[in-house]
């Protein structure tokens, strides 16, 4: 069986990343009750589907070209809220959200077997998710990290094209509409990573879509189903259906949750975490090649695929992001270095009309993006584009690390 896994390549680079851009609307989200940030927070402006997540901070900042009058605000386990433009004015929005607490109701439950739900929930994605071939507006971005400062960055606008549910990923194309990089000006930041694949990720990671990754029969024999208490998901009421290995097999595999929607049984949103117990199954799932001399220790590698319901009545995907978190140490070093990687994409847009990416244009799952985009510095890089923030942290380690390059 072919297996589509987050790959890694690490090698020797320098990096990090400028940031600039103006703003429509802006904000931060976070818990009414404590005033935790919230991260990954979607916000869509109402009416024209254009939409973003929030970054670590809990911090957003929207574009359109059409006028904003409403925000629609959501996030698992909490109520989605609908936010007037007009209260914040000029200034960024400060918004709040309020815990769901699930009410459970006298309703018929289908089966008391979570194993059986997601067998349901498999059998429905004919018709839960789109027959039709569809092109949407992404936004792209993928970023290292030593220890706690960012070295590498590379950011991108990418047209992603979907064939129908009912066929495979086989077909389905991401294309680079504008892009680029920036690295960390300290010679010392010698190691960093590359993803095999980049954008292409959020193709085959789609994992309603990719059964060859984990929703077929034969991979799912190998699991353990628990049903979990039920979290709400856009005011929406969700099963819960938790996964952990059950059968050793010669690879990695996953510890996860899937979110099914009680209505539609659709797959609303997707969590994976690999299992770590083994680690030269970690390493061998995660890690293409490493520099001669240098011991890889793997630590996490984790998967969020989110989906959201449309006006039609049809699920679409809307976020992936990956995790990866590994240590390496030299022979002659007594200490090991932290190393995290992330990349995600957030659908910002999707196109009235279909037209499919040639296949000389589209990026190629051998490819890393590092690879594919320029390495320069530019305030007015993304003028309207929509981009996931970046975080607070991001900023003033670019700042830093600007000021230290032009310094010398």
């Amino acid at each position: 069986m072919r297996r589509w896994a987050l790959t890694w390549l690490m090698t020797l680079l320098v990096g990090v990343v400028a940031l600039a851009q103006r703003t429509a609307v802006s904000g931060t989200v976070r818990d009414a009750k404590t005033g935790e940030k919230l991260a990954q927070v979607s916000v869509m402006a109402d009416g024209s589907g254009e939409a973003v997540v929030t970054n670590e901070d809990g911090a957003f900042t929207l574009k359109t070209d059409q006028k904003v009058e409403t925000l629609v605000v959501s996030y698992v386990g909490y109520h989605t809220r609908r936010i007037s433009v007009k209260e914040g004015g000029d200034k960024p929005l400060d918004i709040r959200l309020t815990s769901a607490v699930v009410q459970l109701n006298e309703v018929v439950v289908w089966t008391s077997d979570p194993r059986q739900l997601v067998r349901i929930a498999m059998d429905k994605i004919p018709a839960n998710y789109s027959r039709q071939p569809e092109l949407m507006e992404c936004f792209y971005r993928e970023t290292a990290m030593k220890r706690q400062n960012y070295i590498y960055v590379a950011e991108g606008v990418v047209d992603m094209y979907k064939t129908s549910y009912n066929r495979g990923v086989g077909r389905d194309r991401v294309a680079i509409r504008k892009g680029r990089r920036l690295l960390s000006p300290r010679q010392k930041d010698t190691l960093s990573v590359k993803v095999i694949g980049g954008p292409v990720q959020s193709v085959q990671l789609d994992v309603v879509k990719n059964s060859q990754f984990l929703l077929n029969v034969e991979e799912l024999s190998y699991y353990d189903f628990k049903l979990l208490p039920s979290q709400m998901i856009d005011d929406r009421e969700q099963f819960v259906v938790a996964i952990e290995p059950l059968i050793p097999q010669p690879y990695a595999l996953y510890y996860g949750r899937f979110y099914i929607d009680r209505e539609t049984m659709a797959f609303t949103r997707v969590e994976l975490q690999l299992d770590m117990s083994d680690r030269d199954k970690a390493t061998n799932y995660m890690l293409v090649r490493k520099p001669f001399g240098v011991r890889f220790r793997p630590k996490e590698l984790s998967l969020l695929i989110d989906y959201k319901l449309g006006a039609d009545g049809l699920t679409r995907i809307s976020y992936v992001r990956n995790t990866f978190r590994f240590n390496c140490d030299w022979k002659r070093r007594l200490f090991a270095t932290s190393f995290t990687a992330v990349c995600e994409m957030v659908v910002t847009d999707r196109a009235a009309e279909a037209h499919p990416i040639d296949g000389r244009q589209s990026f190629d799952s051998r490819d890393a993006f590092y690879d594919k985009v320029d390495f320069f510095r530019d305030p007015d890089f993304w003028r309207d584009y929509n981009i996931i923030e970046p975080s607070e942290s991001l900023d003033r380690a670019i700042d830093k690390l600007v000021k230290r390059h032009t310094a010398k």
